[in-house]
């Protein structure tokens, strides 16, 4: 009797354990990729993140991997690095951006800076999210000239990449879908809301007086009036595509290209201006080389097109001094964010 109870309690004691185990088993291979915590500062709004795409850290992960790797490119010359420096808060010091084929692309490259809250994507909106934006470089043939067969061949073929994206998304297969996912997470996470102007607003840092002369220039809608397109605080634009004066005659379509409306000839997105100090050359084909001539354009420089901004149409050119404009200029570099540009979780 006494052997009976023995013997059951050591054949309990097994079963318990290998329940336990298998437990412990089904737990890691359920559990799937980490949630990542997305921090958004308290100066910032919300952010929408797709529900199809939710950010976790192994997503995070393969993202940047991805996009500093020249793989992606068809002579693995070339990454998404190479014309979005984090020196220059993710833009270029290039008027245009050369591709692997050594020619030049049509347009200044945007900085990468809180793509987040981006309602479209590319100077003339022709990606309407961060996803989609991510293959239009890839297989650009004036860029990174790939196509999306190869890139996929090339990163099943890889001693890495098989892993990293079932660590990111819990299956096996990479598919572009995936990849473009992966990209959209990491830049998501790039966000800059440090800069000296944030620490004013919040009560912890003062201006100079002439930057404070700058941002009341800068709102006051008799003198820049910058504030109606670049909205003062958190993202500094509305993100709406505007004839902003450049030609009579535009050179570049811009979102007509896109719309096939008229009236959106010539028209381009209003960037954001956190951290414009490092992202020269300025407007859509780097045009201006410094903040100073961007002022001027606006001041006195810009001319007449038919669908110009009513914004820009309805002040008189020359309204602002010399002085007043080397204000704007002081203020605008109370934009930059140095914690942004420096930060090792954006670099490679």
């Amino acid at each position: 009797m006494k052997r009976s109870i023995i013997l059951s309690t050591i054949f309990a004691i097994i079963l318990f354990s290998c329940k336990k185990d298998e437990d412990a088993i089904e737990d890691v291979v359920t559990s799937g990729p980490t949630p990542y915590n997305l921090v958004i500062p308290p100066n910032m709004p919300p952010m929408n993140i797709p529900a199809n795409n939710p950010m976790t850290v192994e997503g995070v992960a393969l993202g940047k991997k991805l996009f500093y790797d020249p793989i992606l490119s068809g002579d693995n010359t070339q990454s998404c690095a190479s014309c979005h420096s984090a020196n220059f808060s993710f833009a270029s010091i290039l008027q245009f951006s050369i591709g692997i084929d050594g020619m030049p692309t049509r347009r200044n490259s945007m900085p990468i800076v809180n793509l987040g809250w981006q309602p479209g994507f590319l100077w003339d909106g022709g990606a309407s999210d961060l996803e989609s934006q991510v293959i239009g470089p890839i297989t650009n043939p004036v860029e990174m000239h790939e196509t999306l067969e190869n890139v996929l061949v090339e990163l099943k073929e890889h001693s890495e990449y098989p892993a990293l994206f079932k660590a990111a998304f819990g299956e096996d297969e990479i598919t572009i879908p995936k990849l473009m996912k992966a990209v959209a997470q990491f830049e998501r996470t790039m966000i800059s809301a440090n800069s000296k102007y944030d620490r004013y607003a919040a009560g912890q840092e003062s201006l100079t007086p002439l930057e404070i002369q700058g941002l009341e220039v800068f709102t006051d809608m008799t003198k820049g009036d910058c504030n109606h397109c670049h909205v003062l605080g958190s993202t500094f634009s509305d993100f709406a595509y505007r004839n902003t004066g450049l030609d009579s005659i535009p050179f570049d379509d811009g979102r007509y290209a896109i719309t096939l409306l008229e009236s959106d000839r010539g028209k381009f997105k209003t960037p954001s201006l956190r951290n414009v100090e490092l992202t020269a050359p300025y407007m859509h084909d780097g045009r201006f080389s410094t903040l100073l001539e961007c002022v001027e354009h606006y001041n006195t420089g810009f001319r007449y097109a038919t669908n110009l901004d009513p914004n820009i149409a309805g002040l008189p050119k020359g309204r602002m001094t010399q002085q007043e404009m080397e204000a704007v200029v002081a203020f605008l570099l109370t934009l930059t964010d140095t914690e942004f540009v420096n930060n090792p979780a954006f670099r490679p």
